[in-house]
């Protein structure tokens, strides 16, 4: 039976500033993802992008004395740039200026007046510019005569006339869902924020504005731009081809995975289904909402002039030793602190003293001890030893690295692949193939097969991690370009495949 197509998606970034390392973060997870899944054999749609309307944008780009479309234009090259960087394999890159999205748009609001969703009418509220969010009394705390939403945003008082969506009518349908797919929310933390918040009761929710003019204006009624969010959301579904369910693309819906950080985890797990079931369209299978980072224990702002750049970094410590710590280091779903010295000790560690060094010194092994050709399959010349090494260690660890990328825990994926090179070294150790030479040459041959057919293994599923590296270490190992995806690895080396002479693969880093 074919499997169904894969969509996974970042959140489309906001515009009003440049890229930080929480933006590299959300599309590095979505980048593994993805990349394991064509590893893996199925067919993935991966969506980046740039959120570039709203009052914040209007005001940033008379701020810096632009015109807001260019503006957005600077700005989103810069989240462009960043992906190149990073080296992610997203497929498209869209932004909400483009005509496809406006027609879309437009489209989504169409059918929700159609099927009664939306009605006119004036909102008054607290309104947070910085959030794009409305918020109700309870949610608000005082300091110095000025209000504050619960991200920290100083809020107006806000009435202004405006088209609403009838999210009020949803709550049920909203809290049934959710039961029904108990996998919707990830993780279960934020599962249970949600639900208390439906829980709690919705309010009919404000989808227009008419204060300022940089949006997509509403079909019919120019003098009102739609909300942001409404806007911002829908990129999903323009990126497929929507209105047009027939377009190639359509096939992908509903996404797999929407990747989020936890500040805008209502949007995607309210207003958005909400939105979706409203149109007669389904939801997507999954968000996951993860942490914030903090910088060596402060909070990061650019207040405090401690922002992360992330470009910094890989020109400091190299693309794929970034990549690898930024999801080893915290549990995905949790916050996480950045540190200079943790990404140090890891690169040290974990991928030079660790991976880089078994890849080392079994391939020099192969080159001194048998003229730098691939030593024959086993047998039982390997002893109970092999065998157990490759059963145990082994064979089990692409569905186990498998189950963990489908559940988003990178963090605990990558720990099991790592307790796997520490028994690799440990079963060098414990072999000493280079004393081998002097008294069983069979069984050494068989133990630098066995730790050749484990080191396949890792660099081949950590692939998705560290590709650049780890492409490097499978041409050291003599894999071919066409049998790197994880079926492949059924597909034995012959014995006697020539293998190039070793180089190393990581680099240390000076300790500060």
């Amino acid at each position: 039976m074919p499997r169904p197509p894969i969509y996974l998606t970042t959140p489309i970034y906001y515009v009003n500033d440049r890229p930080h390392i929480g933006h590299a973060y959300t599309s590095l997870a979505t980048d593994v993802m993805a990349r394991f899944c064509r590893l893996d054999g199925g067919e993935v749609f991966f969506l980046t992008g740039t959120d570039e309307h709203g009052q914040k944008v209007e005001k940033a780009a008379q701020d810096a004395g632009e015109d807001p479309q260019a503006f957005t234009d600077r700005v989103s090259q810069s989240f462009r740039d960043l992906a190149s960087r990073m080296g992610f394999s997203n497929d498209d890159f869209i932004r909400t200026t483009e005509p496809r999205h406006k027609r879309a748009c437009t489209a989504l609001w169409e059918k929700l007046v159609a099927n009664g969703q939306i009605y006119l009418g004036h909102y008054e509220g607290w309104y947070a510019v910085r959030d794009e969010a409305f918020y109700g009394p309870d949610e608000l705390t005082e300091r110095d005569g000025q209000k504050f939403a619960p991200s920290g945003a100083p809020v107006e008082w806000v009435r202004e006339p405006s088209y609403f969506f009838r999210l009020g009518d949803w709550a049920e349908k909203l809290l049934a869902f959710y039961e029904a797919h108990p996998n919707f929310i990830a993780p279960a933390t934020r599962r249970n924020e949600v639900l208390s918040f439906v829980r709690s009761g919705l309010q009919d929710l404000s989808i227009s504005r008419t204060s300022f003019t940089w949006g997509v204006p509403v079909p019919g009624d120019p003098a009102h731009v739609m909300y942001v969010w409404l806007d911002a959301l829908a990129n999903y579904i323009t990126a497929l081809g929507y209105p047009d369910q027939e377009a190639p693309l359509w096939r992908f819906w509903p996404a797999e995975v929407h990747f989020v950080g936890k500040d805008i985890l209502r949007f995607h797990t309210i207003y958005w289904p909400a939105f979706l079931m409203a149109a007669d369209l389904p939801p997507p299978k999954r968000v996951f909402a993860h942490g914030w980072w903090t910088n060596e224990g402060q909070k990061i702002s650019k207040s405090l002039g401690n922002v992360i750049d992330p470009l910094a970094l890989i020109d400091e410590f190299g693309l794929d030793p970034l990549r690898y710590f930024l999801l080893r280091e915290v549990p995905f779903g949790n916050d996480g602190d950045f540190s200079r010295n943790a990404l140090i000790a890891r690169l040290n560690g974990e991928l030079n003293d660790g991976l880089g060094n078994l890849a080392q010194r079994t391939l020099t092994l192969i080159q001194k001890n048998c003229e730098g050709r691939l030593p024959a399959l086993p047998g039982e010349a390997g002893g109970a030893e092999g065998a157990a090494f490759i059963n145990v260690t082994i064979d089990p660890l692409v569905a186990e690295v498998r189950a963990l990328i489908s559940a988003q825990k990178f963090d605990a994926a990558l720990g099991v692949i790592f307790a796997a090179i520490r028994e690799a070294n440990g079963y060098v150790t414990r072999e000493q193939p280079w004393a081998l030479r002097k008294t069983d040459l069979a069984r050494m041959a068989a133990v630098l097969r066995n730790l050749h057919t484990a080191l396949r293994v890792f660099a081949t599923i950590l692939q998705p991690f560290m590709p650049g590296t780890m492409a490097a270490l499978l041409d050291q190992l003599g894999v071919p370009a066409d049998q790197r995806d994880l079926a492949s690895l059924d597909t034995l080396l012959a014995e006697g495949t020539a293998l190039p002479a070793p180089s190393p693969i990581f680099a240390k880093a000076a300790v500060a």
